[in-house]
């Protein structure tokens, strides 16, 4: 069931760039067929019911489902004012015609889509041309706001000599508003942050309510302006559910004993202080004042309400106290 007439989702600005954000941002990577497949109707009910319940922040990347992803919410974002909305995408991962198709890409990938397409790893400021030419075309904009670095895990040198510099100059030129990096990992984008000027950094997973390994990461954005997006809020799937089940997903594999005894005891905590442990979760990211945003995954309007729900219900104060 739908949402009925809701208020409008808080915003708050991306540090220094001059963009506002919805506090709940669309994470499209479920639209591309992440895990399993979904309809082109599935897929543009969920970023309509989004956009009724006034999320103006959508995140998507080429890698997501080989640009399937970008093509639905390209489509599905059609019908509204392209200033209306904060709309990023990725570099890194060029998208080549596949020289020996398998038919998937759920084994290579993680995708359930035709592997006609392969994704080509290129930081360099050429790559980071054609991978954004690429993406205008799928999206059907003439612009994207802002364009992060995309896992650029064993590329890091190149990445900050190269794929960063590149973005810079096409904000500088004004084609766009923001330079960023996304990652799962705390360490390289901190290295960003030093050593250029990046405007945003978003970090999957390793500033939630059970990992906080970013915090120094989090700390040194607030002192430079660099504004973070949390991403990944519920680590993969172990903070989605109330109560943490056994073989529950942590970081895109079966949690540990000792992270789903961890997961649990936060579940009890959010319990005795009447709320849940997907509410905590979600909300969490943003009591850090770096954090001007969370996005999370939302692939039905099932997953929109909740997650919109769980944005708007109220969390006692004693629980971030309980909590740390």
């Amino acid at each position: 069931m739908n949402l009925p007439a809701p208020a409008a989702m808080p915003t708050r600005p991306l540090g220094r760039t001059g963009l506002n954000v919805s506090t709940l941002g669309f994470g499209a990577a479920g639209i591309g067929n992440l895990g399993y497949a979904g309809s082109d109707a599935a897929a543009a009910r969920a970023v309509d019911v989004a956009w009724q319940a006034g999320i103006r922040h959508f995140d998507t990347a080429p890698h997501y489902g080989l640009g399937l992803s970008e093509r639905r919410l390209g489509s599905a974002l059609r019908a509204h004012p392209r200033d209306a909305y904060v709309l990023s995408t990725k570099v890194g991962r060029l998208l080549r015609p596949h020289p020996a198709p398998t038919g998937s890409d759920l084994a290579a990938g993680g995708f359930d889509v035709p592997d006609d397409l392969v994704r080509v790893w290129d930081f360099t400021a050429d790559g980071v041309a054609r991978s954004i030419e690429g993406s205008l075309t799928r999206l059907g904009v003439d612009r994207i706001d802002i364009v992060y670095v995309h896992d650029p895990d064993d590329a890091v040198d190149e990445a900050t000599s190269q794929a960063i510099p590149a973005l810079i100059a096409l904000r500088d030129q004004g084609l766009i508003r923001a330079v960023g990096v996304g990652m799962n990992q705390w360490q390289a984008p901190l290295r960003m942050v030093l050593e250029t000027d990046l405007d945003v950094v978003m970090l999957a997973g390793r500033y939630t309510l059970l990992d906080r390994s970013g915090e120094q990461l989090l700390d040194e954005c607030e002192r430079r302006g660099v504004a973070v997006v949390a991403a990944a809020p519920f680590n993969s799937g172990i903070l989605a559910r109330p109560w943490p089940v056994e073989g529950g997903n942590f970081n895109y594999a079966p949690a540990s004993d000792r992270v789903l005894w961890q997961a649990r005891r936060l579940a009890e905590t959010c319990r005795e202080h009447g709320t849940e442990l997907p509410v905590a979760a979600l909300q969490f990211p943003l009591r850090h004042p770096a954090v001007a945003a969370v996005v999370s995954g939302m692939r039905s309007a099932e997953h929109v309400d909740a997650a919109v729900a769980g944005m708007r219900t109220p969390v006692p104060d004693g629980l971030w106290q309980a909590v740390g």
